[in-house]
């Protein structure tokens, strides 16, 4: 297939990968769009160094602190659907509002959840270096997280697999399309 078209010919114009940190966002998001041969954007990228620091020494994000971040996340977006670029874009969205936020008036992009157990997030997050967010906040988000229901029809990937097969995996949802029938909550590798 030619990058950005599928079977069904409807791609989506975005994708947001969602999901905890150590769910392997950054990584699948990048791949993903080097895939497709889309742009790509880490929601990181998005943080202000002031919030980076707080993260650095072990304090969660408030839903106030998240505000400029998720509106800067927007703007990129709407960019992006502007400028009729496909792109792939990560953000932790742990929550339905945080989602709802960067989902509402843009029908063309698809979100994509990142799943994975406590254990193998914590194994991951132990093993990561050299990154701003420590292991220690994962328990916060685990505890802010509100995963993605049916209706806002994200395709559910398990993360306890390589990351190129992971995004094989949305690859193969994606084709399925809308007009196939593309479950609510498709979910793989369970």
């Amino acid at each position: 297939m030619v990058a950005g078209e599928t079977a069904t010919g409807e791609w989506p114009q975005l994708v947001l990968v969602v999901g905890v940190a150590g769910s392997g966002k950054s990584t699948v998001g990048s791949l993903l769009a080097e895939r497709l041969g889309w742009a790509y954007r880490d929601a990181d990228a998005f943080h202000s160094e002031a919030d980076r620091a707080k993260m650095a020494t072990g304090h969660p994000l408030t839903d106030s602190d998240r505000e400029p971040w998720l509106e800067a996340i927007g703007q990129w977006m709407d960019r992006a659907i502007t400028a009729h670029r496909q792109a792939v874009v990560t953000c932790s969205a742990l929550k339905r509002d945080y989602r709802d936020r960067l989902l509402a008036g843009r029908p063309g992009v698809l979100l994509v959840y990142l799943h994975g157990s406590r254990e193998l997030l914590r194994s991951r997050l132990a093993g990561r270096h050299g990154h701003f967010f420590p292991a220690d906040l994962l328990e916060s988000q685990l505890a802010d997280l509100q995963e993605p229901e049916a209706d806002e029809h994200p395709l559910v990937v398990e993360i306890d697999q390589p990351p190129e097969a992971i995004v094989t995996a949305v690859v193969s949802l994606m084709r399925r399309g809308p007009a196939s029938g593309m479950p609510p909550a498709g979910s793989v590798g369970e």
